[in-house]
């Protein structure tokens, strides 16, 4: 019986070519899309799980408010690792590491320098805490000694080829050496760190620092089996009182009831590994995660797609069930069960599943390759052949078959044989309001797709227009001029020498969001938490406003001619408004200075006020700032003229070399630094595109098949017509109207439903764009006009058949 099924469902494949071919092709994309956003999102989730128990691990994080302003935080104090490990007995281990920048890297010996960016200082228990493993070196002591480090297999390669380094001595920035004592497997890619140089914490003497509340330390714990995180979590207060109350009350003279009810506030929290990558977008992430919204997104977006392929199969089915419906009445009249022609049409729906499954997965495997490159993945061929997924898929394809086939099939195994056999059943169910709400729901899909990409591209064009209070363009960025030591200014000086260098600056900080350093600050020599501030600090030299751009609102800045300016500093608008200043210029603002031990009161006089720019990402607001005058030189800052850019490179570069001969240089463009920091955004934008584009395809698929079926139904209606003297653009649009009737009230349905997902979306920015009409007009254009093109091309092809041709049967 089952190969009768699919006998006869293949015979029908194959009778009916042209509607088949575009059941199969729907379907084929729309699993091709579920498959590779399966991969997506399997991925996405999949983050630390291989780690051992992971499920016990938690990162401690801190949040403290003051005087309304938030601080919040993926680092802790120096000491909390210690006191967790040592006074709560719930906590198996307990480990710290940190960012440690760039370091520039080579043998000792010898001289090719080589630039390593993702360094780690971590505490020596971090191999066993995390179950990395060595390939070479014991994970026990490979961090146990001061100047020690560890190595990935790759960097390894790199530097000693196929050798064993472990004794070996590697020179950092020229001037520290440190013995390698071990190589550890690449860490895997699914990991919410990928550092490829780990020094040992032991070696740097701040490590010891005691000040629970300077937030410098990555710290995780690992607890007991059995225990769940929240018992934890709930004796923080405790911990809170024992060690960070004592310190509220010696720098801003209050004790904990006081300052809180002052509103301020100051807690730690557990946040469980596997939540990091998609969950923590917080300052001090040991880098840049995930988001869990564009899970939810791209997963119903790979739903959705599927779901149109399937009603593609249910739409083409129902319209064409007037052709089978002699067959269903003789099969009923000759005993055929109401379960049997069920089977029967839901075979074929099957068969048409397991095609387009072979196809999908064939385009799965083509496609993967740019979908990385699209998604900035690294996901293998592997991924699609491994058995769990497989069974997936499977199960997938079985559930398509079934959801796609089920309703023609009901509908037609309900045809009576008497009113069939008398040609009394309609034809395809015309005008059907089923069918009708299903092409309905495809457009209104497909049209929310082009709205949230056209809102997406708007938000970026948004925000490379919008005005950021400093010049990023004609800046280039010169990287790691701290190498350069006290040749620093020098090479500032001998560089501006060319004509085509228009400024220059010597600055630690730039306001693309690379800078996290801040303190806290507050108006008067004894601090009181209503007059304290936590504030960014930006360390810049003589000429950082001109280079940059920055508008001085009140004052003047840094300037040689005043040796004092040392003790001096700038704040922004938002410093002095929330400091509650009137005439901030010449008031004094203090903070904390000398050693954790003995902290001394420091004062610096406000020699001016910036105009607000922004710093930071434009997904937060403006926050406070003050500028010091100092010599920190993590960059060397160019403002160039761009029609001779090339030779002002090379001559920036001839000149690094004769400074730092050796050393790497590196440089880039800030505006396209600036790009970089909403490159999660544009990869967002670039993935609609492509989904949106092919949501709209396979909706048009199913129109098309759509509009030729009703062509073909009213061959004899469009002969007679012509004969009676229709034109052609009259029978196209009277097949087309109908239709269109439709994608206008999809359109309708689209407009409110994306208007309130983009505004969810939008909220994640400070700054956004608004939502305009035109958008909303455009999205709708695009959809009614690829429409329309979809339906005409099969009315007009029917319009310009011979009336005698088509009349000539009667």
């Amino acid at each position: 019986m089952l190969k009768n099924y699919f006998n006869v469902a293949l015979r029908n494949l194959l009778k009916h070519k042209f509607y088949s071919l575009l059941n199969v092709i729907g379907l084929s994309v729309g699993l091709a899309c579920f498959m590779l956003i399966s991969l997506f999102v399997k991925d996405e989730l999949s983050y630390d799980l291989h780690f051992e128990g992971s499920d016990r691990i938690y990162r401690v994080d801190f949040a403290a408010t003051l005087n309304g302003s938030d601080h919040i935080s993926a680092a802790v104090g120096a000491p909390t690792a210690l006191a967790l490990k040592t006074d709560y007995p719930e906590v198996e281990d307990a480990v710290r590491c940190r960012n440690s920048g760039n370091w520039f890297v080579k043998r000792k010996g010898q001289t090719e320098t080589f630039k390593e960016e993702h360094v780690l200082m971590a505490d020596s228990n971090f191999f066993k805490f995390f179950s990395l493993n060595l390939i070479y070196g014991d994970k026990e002591t490979a961090l146990n000694r001061p100047n020690t480090l560890v190595i990935d297999h790759t960097t390894s390669k790199k530097l000693f080829g196929d050798m064993n380094p472990v004794g070996e001595v590697l020179l950092l920035d020229n001037e520290h050496d440190y013995e390698v004592t071990g190589v550890y497997e690449d860490i895997p890619a699914n990991t919410h760190f990928h550092h490829n140089m780990m020094l040992s914490m032991s070696t740097f003497e701040w490590a010891n620092n005691q000040n629970w509340l300077s937030t410098n330390f990555n710290t995780y714990v690992k607890i007991k089996e059995g225990i769940p995180g929240e018992e934890l979590e709930a004796k923080f207060p405790d911990m809170i009182q024992t060690y960070c109350a004592p310190l509220i009350e010696q720098f801003l003279n209050m004790n904990m009831e006081e300052f809180r009810n002052s509103g301020n506030a100051l807690g730690f929290s557990l946040f469980p590994l596997t939540d990091i990558h998609l969950n923590s977008n917080k300052d001090s992430d040991l880098e840049a995660n995930g988001d869990i919204k564009y899970v939810y997104i791209f997963s119903a977006v790979g739903l959705f797609i599927l779901l149109l392929a399937c009603i593609n199969f249910m739409n083409l089915a129902t319209a064409r069930s007037a052709n089978r419906a002699k067959e269903v009445g003789v099969r009923k009249a000759m005993g055929a069960r109401k379960k049997q022609l069920i089977n029967q049409f839901i075979s074929e729906a099957l068969l048409i599943s397991i095609l387009a499954f072979f196809i999908a997965y064939l385009i799965s495997l083509l496609a993967l390759p740019s979908f990385n490159l699209l998604a900035s993945k690294e996901l293998s061929f592997i991924s699609l052949l491994e058995g769990e997924f497989i069974l997936l898929m499977i199960g997938v394809m079985v559930l398509v078959g079934l959801l796609a086939g089920s309703y023609p099939a009901f509908y037609m195994s309900m045809f009576r044989p008497v009113e069939v056999l008398k040609g009394l059943v309609r034809q395809g169910m015309k005008s059907g309001p089923i069918r009708s709400a299903l092409v309905i729901f495809q457009f209104s899909i497909s049209i929310i797709m082009i709205i949230g990409t056209a809102i997406v591209f708007d938000q970026l064009s948004y925000i490379q227009n919008k005005k950021l209070g400093y010049e990023k363009d004609q800046i280039l960025m010169v990287n790691d001029a701290w190498i350069l030591g006290d040749q620093v200014n020098a090479y500032k000086e001998e560089a501006s020498r060319n004509s085509n260098i228009l400024n220059s600056t010597i600055a630690s900080f730039t306001p693309i969001g690379n800078s996290n350093n801040s303190d806290l600050y507050f108006k008067n020599a004894s601090a009181a938490s209503d007059e304290s501030l936590v504030i960014n600090i930006a360390v810049v030299d003589h000429d950082f406003v001109t280079t940059m751009g920055v508008e001085i609102k009140e004052g003047r800045y840094f300037s040689q001619e005043f040796s004092r300016d040392s003790t001096a500093v700038l704040i922004n608008e938002t410093a002095a408004r929330n400091f509650g200043y009137e005439n901030p210029v010449g008031s004094m603002i203090y903070n904390y200075g000398g050693s954790n031990d003995n902290p001394v009161v420091e004062g610096y006089k406000i020699i001016g006020v910036v105009s607000d720019f922004h710093f930071k990402s434009l997904r937060s607001n403006i926050e406070p700032l003050v500028m010091h005058l100092g010599q920190n030189s993590g960059f060397a800052l160019f403002k160039i003229q761009m029609e001779n850019a090339d030779a002002t490179i090379e001559y920036l570069e001839a000149t690094w070399d004769k400074f730092a001969p050796g050393q790497p240089f590196e440089f880039q463009f800030m505006n396209q630094e600036f790009n970089a920091m909403y490159e999660a955004e544009n990869k967002v934008g670039k993935i609609f595109t492509v989904f949106a584009v092919l949501t709209i395809f396979i909706a048009c698929l199913g129109l098309f098949g759509l509009a030729a079926f009703t062509a073909e139904q009213k061959t004899k209606e469009i002969g007679i017509r012509k004969t009676l003297g229709a034109s052609i653009p009259s029978i196209v649009n009277l097949l087309s109207k109908n239709f269109l009737k439709l994608i206008a009230v999809a359109l309708i349905i689209a407009i409110p439903i994306a208007s309130v997902a983009m505004n969810y979306w939008l909220e994640a920015f400070a700054y956004r764009t608004s939502l305009k009409p035109s958008t909303y007009i455009t999205s709708g254009v695009i959809a009614i006009a690829i429409a329309w093109i979809t339906i005409s091309f099969q009315s007009w092809k029917a319009a310009r058949v011979n009336p005698a041709q088509s009349l000539k049967d009667e």
